[in-house]
């Protein structure tokens, strides 16, 4: 008795709605077979994943994996197209899945509605041919690259920042992987999330739309993909631009003596963990919440309240009588002593006031406070009148 799988056919309906496919000699009824035989995991329902999952579905790729936790954020809606405003507060993987039924019945949507970890990478992409990083961290993007390597599976890798946006394709078979590019992580938060930085809302669109196009060739194993190569774009001025990087026989991940055989803590690889490794017990001591920075603005107390983001943020919103102060430029204000009353400091979430007010107290500065959530938690809990971001 055959194990062999049962034959890909087509209906009548799906011969139709592919019919623009099924004329190109590349594709044909065979490539389209591979396409709806195909099982491909989206790691990102954001704004990569929304025009991948987009294109993919319509393509009639057969099963195609989302993983994703998170919840539909106002905020997403300028780049994640596959979301609209009826959808804020909703699962992303439900909402998704909707979407892309609604697309094309004929697609099997599969939802992980899980971080991707270490302790369920190597599980949730094994099922899979094919993955496609639409991550937006460094911990991530190590991660499913040495998952893919252990397992034997190429990525499809996309990033956006501002107006930047590249497409790679790493661990492809003989292929460099993204640590042949980049053996060692940035140092910690040296590069800004999109969430602190922003980014074009097109971008993520057509940074996506390469990845879903690299992924449908790796499936029908035509044409040449980006193994080897990275597509930069730079928006602003409108030009694209190819950086050709090599497999580096070395490398420890899929060298010819690797060394990683297992996933890691890569949160820790990274340097992300809690403000960059603070003890909390530290970090605790050198925190303010905004409940009792408000009792303490109420009171007339001693404090100086600093904002240290960048101007187009203080445009948005921010904390009456705060003194608008550029992080690089806080500890240059200082007098050697100190400030003379408490200094509380604030971000948009509390993150790069954070690194900001460690290094000071490092410094022996013991006077100066972060605010807990930065701005956007005083906005939630404080002064909701004010607009978020």
């Amino acid at each position: 008795m055959s194990n062999d799988p049962p034959p890909v056919i087509l209906s009548h309906e799906e011969i139709t709605r592919y019919s623009r496919h099924l004329l190109m000699p590349e594709v044909g009824m065979d490539g389209q077979r591979k396409l709806k035989g195909a099982r491909i995991v989206v790691v990102g329902a954001g704004g990569l994943g929304s025009p991948v999952t987009i294109y993919l579905a319509a393509a009639g790729v057969g099963t195609i994996g989302i993983v994703d936790f998170d919840r539909v954020d106002q905020t997403n809606l300028q780049r994640q197209i596959l979301y609209s405003t009826s959808d804020v507060g909703r699962s992303k993987l439900e909402a998704a899945a909707d979407r892309l039924r609604a697309l094309n019945p004929n697609v099997t949507v599969e939802a992980h509605e899980t971080p991707l970890s270490s302790a369920n990478a190597l599980s949730i992409l094994r099922a899979y041919d094919l993955v496609v990083d639409g991550t937006d961290n460094f911990p991530a993007r190590y991660l499913i690259n040495d998952a893919c390597v252990i397992i034997g599976l190429p990525f499809v890798h996309g990033s956006v920042f501002r107006f930047e946006g590249q497409v790679a394709v790493f661990a492809a078979p003989g292929g460099p992987c993204y640590r042949c590019l980049y053996p060692e992580p940035p140092p910690p938060f040296l590069v800004p999330t999109c969430a602190e930085a922003g980014v074009l809302g097109v971008l993520p669109g057509i940074i996506g739309t390469i990845q879903a196009a690299e992924a449908i060739k790796l499936i029908l194993g035509t044409g040449d993909s980006l193994a080897g190569r990275i597509l930069v774009l730079e928006a602003l001025r409108m030009r694209f631009r190819e950086v050709r990087f090599r497999k580096d026989p070395d490398c420890p991940a899929c060298g010819r003596h690797p060394a990683i055989r297992e996933l890691i803590d890569y949160d820790a690889f990274c340097g992300v963990t809690p403000r960059a490794g603070a003890p909390s017990a530290t970090i605790a001591d050198s925190e303010i919440t905004p409940e009792e920075l408000k009792r303490r603005l109420d009171r007339h107390d001693e404090v100086l309240v600093v904002d240290i983001r960048e101007p187009q943020e203080r445009e948005i919103n921010g904390i009456p009588g705060a003194l608008a102060v550029a992080a690089d430029d806080l500890a240059s204000r200082l007098s050697e002593g100190g400030p003379s009353r408490d200094l509380i400091v604030y971000c948009r979430t509390g993150d790069r006031s954070g690194r900001v007010v460690d290094e000071l107290r490092e410094r022996g500065f013991e006077r100066i406070f972060n605010l807990k959530g930065g701005i956007a938690a005083w906005v939630a809990r404080i002064d909701r009148d004010q607009p978020t971001y």
